[in-house]
């Protein structure tokens, strides 16, 4: 699928790191560090800028490596962009770990997962089909 992008940082546009790669690696865009202090969250540039065909969104999540070894996430993991989103695609990240974070320019903040999703027409009813699983919920299946 080709997307029309403006790259307004200093850095390469996204790419896959592997040819089995789900997402694209996202770079801070900024012009001094940024450090993100124990609970602290910040909204981060990319510089990037991008008109995604219909029936398309991208996802923003989380860098494995950076949750696990510095407690730094996507606060609004997912972060969803439509297709008809023009503005920078920035990223919020938030310390969920004990020490300071410094994120500096062209590190890579994030993934982002592009992908076909549908929308839905409502079909407004009394009642639903009946399955096994019926409301369970959360922690519905047990321990095991």
């Amino acid at each position: 699928m080709q997307v029309p992008v403006i790259n307004r940082s200093h850095h390469a546009l996204p790419a896959y790191a592997t040819a089995l790669s789900a997402g694209l690696d996202l770079r801070a865009n900024i012009d001094a560090p940024i450090v993100l202090e124990p609970l602290q969250r910040a909204l981060v540039p990319t510089g990037l800028f991008m008109a995604l065909p219909a029936g398309v969104e991208a996802q923003v999540r989380p860098r494995s490596g950076l949750a696990i070894k510095h407690g730094i996430t996507v606060l609004n993991s997912p972060g969803t962009i439509d297709a008809d989103y023009r503005g920078e695609v920035c990223v919020i990240l938030v310390n969920l770990s004990s020490e300071p974070f410094t994120i500096n320019d062209g590190e890579r903040i994030a993934q982002m997962v592009v992908a076909r999703h549908e929308q839905v027409e409502w079909l407004p009813t009394e009642t639903l089909e009946e399955t096994e699983r019926g409301a369970g919920g959360f922690g519905h299946s047990g321990k095991s």
